[in-house]
C-alpha cells in the first residue's frame, strides 16, 4: 500500500496549528495567512530554526534541526492569536501500515495508559485509496491488537488517535490543545491602548489584540507621586502582553506637570474627569501620530466615577479618533479571571499606585456636564501642556 508519489524526506515531528475565523475571510484570505504566519515566525525565533508555512487552513510548524525546541516552540503557539487548536503530531508517509507504525510508537505511552481508545481519520487528499472509515478501521483494528489492555470504545473514548491524510504526508497525533483564537495581531489595523497598572487595561488590550489589532501601549506616570515601581510594574505588564501582543513600543507619558495644574486650578469634584480627558486627548495626538484607527481603553461602566455613561460622554468629547471600550459590560469577576488567564493578575495587584489614584477627589462628580467642565479647563494651557507632554514621552521597545 505504499504511497509511490510521495516524498522520501518526511518530518517526523511537527507542530500543527489550526486556523480559526481566517478560513472564513474569502478573497483575501491569503493576506490574513500571510500575516499569521509572520507572527509565528517572530514569536518562535527564539525557540530555533523553523520552517513555517500555511496550507489547507493549517500553519505547519516544521523544526530543521534537532536543536529546535519543539515543547518550547508549542507552549508558544498556544498564546498566538489566530489559532484555535494546536497540535503537536508526527508526520509519515501516505501509506496504512506506515500510518499505524507511526501512530504505535509515536502514542505508545498515551494508548497503553489510556482507559479505552478510538481512531477518527480526515483524509484532504482524496486521492488517498482508503475511506476516513476504512483507514479508521484498518488502523484502528492493527492498534487493537498491539495493545490488547486498552479496549476500543468508538462511543466515549479515554484516548482518540487522530489521523489525516493531507497533501504532503499523512499526520498522527492525539486531540488537540485549544488555542488563543481570535484574529491574526496588525490584520485589523492599530490602535492606543491606554496601560494602567490595574487589572482592566491589560484584559482590555489583549482582547483588543485578540480582534487582530497591533497595539501601541501608552502608560501615564507622575513622578514623584508615583515611583519607579509603578513605572517597571507597568513596564513588566508590558512584557507579558507580549506574548499574545506581539511586539509594542510602550510610550510613557509624563503627567506629573498636567494633574499639578488641574489640582492648581480646576474645581476638586472635577480633578477626575479632567484628568481623564487630558489622557484621551494625549492618546488621540498619539494614535494620529501613528496611523492609528482608534483608542482603546479598560473602561468598565459604573466601575468608577469616571466610568459612568454621562463621564465617559465628557472625557472623549473632541477627540478624532473613536474609542473602543472591550471590557464596558464585564463584571469583575469576570475580568479577573480573564487577567489571570493572560498571566498579568499577579503582576497588576502589586502595591504601587499609579497617577489615576493622585489628587482623587472626596468627592468626585460622577454626572458631569460638559459646559462645567470647559468653563473649568479655561484655567488651563490645555494644548501647551499636551504639546509638553508629548514632546517628552519615553518610549520602550518590547
Amino acid at each position: 500500500m505504499s504511497d509511490k508519489n510521495t516524498s522520501a524526506k518526511i518530518q517526523t515531528d511537527i507542530i500543527l496549528l489550526k486556523q480559526g475565523e481566517i478560513v472564513l475571510k474569502g478573497l483575501n484570505r491569503r493576506s490574513f495567512e500571510m500575516k499569521l504566519v509572520s507572527n509565528v515566525n517572530r514569536r518562535l525565533k527564539q525557540y530555533g530554526n523553523f520552517h513555517i508555512y500555511a496550507v489547507q487552513s493549517t500553519v505547519y510548524v516544521e523544526p530543521r534541526d534537532a536543536d529546535c525546541d519543539i515543547s518550547g516552540a508549542f507552549e508558544a503557539c498556544r498564546d498566538i492569536y489566530g489559532i484555535v487548536a494546536v497540535v503537536r503530531a508526527a508526520a509519515c508517509r501516505k501509506d496504512p501500515d506506515d500510518i499505524f507504525n507511526t501512530a504505535k510508537v509515536y502514542l505508545k505511552d498515551a494508548i497503553e495508559n489510556a482507559p479505552s481508545f478510538k481512531v477518527e481519520s480526515k483524509r484532504s487528499d482524496k486521492s488517498f485509496p482508503m475511506t476516513s472509515i476504512q483507514l479508521s478501521q484498518y488502523v484502528g483494528g492493527l492498534l487493537a491488537e498491539e495493545f490488547p489492555d486498552t479496549p476500543v470504545d468508538v462511543r466515549n473514548p479515554g484516548f482518540t488517535v487522530h489521523l489525516e491524510i493531507r497533501d504532503y504526508s499523512a499526520y498522527v497525533h492525539g486531540p488537540a490543545v485549544p488555542g488563543a483564537g481570535g484574529m491574526p495581531v496588525g490584520s485589523n489595523g492599530r490602535v492606543v491602548s491606554l496601560l494602567s497598572g490595574g487589572i482592566d487595561s491589560p484584559v482590555s488590550t489583549c482582547m483588543a489584540a485578540k480582534r487582530g489589532l497591533a497595539i501601541i501601549p501608552v502608560h501615564f506616570f507622575s513622578f514623584p507621586y508615583t515611583s519607579e515601581l509603578a513605572k517597571e510594574k507597568v513596564i513588566e505588564l508590558g512584557h507579558i502582553l507580549t506574548r499574545r501582543c506581539g511586539k509594542m513600543m510602550l510610550e510613557l507619558v509624563p503627567f506629573t506637570h498636567i494633574q499639578e495644574e488641574i489640582r492648581d486650578n480646576c474645581p476638586e469634584e472635577l480633578f477626575t474627569i479632567i484628568t481623564r480627558r487630558f489622557m484621551m486627548k494625549i492618546a488621540d495626538a498619539i494614535g494620529r501620530l501613528n496611523g492609528c484607527s482608534g483608542i482603546i481603553t479598560g473602561e468598565c461602566l459604573g466601575q468608577v466615577a469616571s466610568q459612568t455613561m454621562e463621564s465617559m460622554a465628557v472625557t472623549q468629547e473632541g477627540l478624532e479618533l473613536p474609542v473602543f471600550r472591550p471590557l464596558i459590560c464585564l463584571d469583575k469577576t469576570e475580568i479577573i479571571a480573564s487577567a489571570r488567564g493572560i498571566g498579568t493578575f499577579d503582576t497588576s495587584v502589586l502595591p504601587y499606585e499609579d497617577c489615576c489614584t493622585i489628587f482623587t477627589p472626596k468627592h468626585p462628580k460622577t454626572k458631569p456636564r460638559l459646559k462645567d467642565v470647559l468653563e473649568a479647563e479655561k484655567a488651563l494651557d490645555v494644548q501647551g501642556l499636551i504639546d509638553e507632554a508629548l514632546e517628552n514621552i519615553e518610549r520602550i521597545r518590547l
